[in-house]
């Protein structure tokens, strides 16, 4: 698929965007492939987050999706949205090549421990790893 025609077929797909919150991550879904997800993850109704971004993953059709992970904290409730959100990318045969990209604070092995086990779950996605220093709260 040429990239004119990838922005044909994405013409009719918007742009999903989540300011963050003390409960909810920063997302920030386009669609030329580039997917972020940042900060906190504890939402009340994970089902309300979590469902127009697995329906966007579902119509998604580019060449290349780079998706950036950098969430500090997420509940269990969201850890089970999340690896279905990841299945649905990786099961969409209108997206070529996968790329993970999980930002983690340093030390923190359950986070890093998760990917893996995301990874393992996956058949085409790439993880690419990526320790930054923890934060420091004044």
């Amino acid at each position: 698929m040429t990239r004119k025609e990838q922005l044909k077929n994405n013409k009719a797909m918007e742009r999903i965007f989540y300011e963050s919150s003390n409960h909810s991550p920063m997302v920030d879904f386009n669609p030329d492939g580039k997917l972020t997800m940042e900060g906190r993850s504890i939402p009340e109704d994970v089902n309300k987050l979590f469902y127009p971004l697995i329906e966007f993953a579902k119509k998604l059709k580019v060449e290349k999706t780079t998706i950036e992970l950098n969430l500090e904290y997420f509940n269990t409730a969201t850890s089970k949205k999340l690896l279905e959100l990841l299945k649905t990318l990786d099961a969409n045969n209108n997206i070529g090549e996968i790329l993970i990209n999980w930002h983690y604070e340093e030390g923190d092995e359950d986070s890093v421990e998760m990917a893996e086990i995301y990874e393992e779950c996956l058949l085409r996605v790439k993880f690419q790893y990526y320790e930054h220093e923890e934060l420091k709260v004044a």
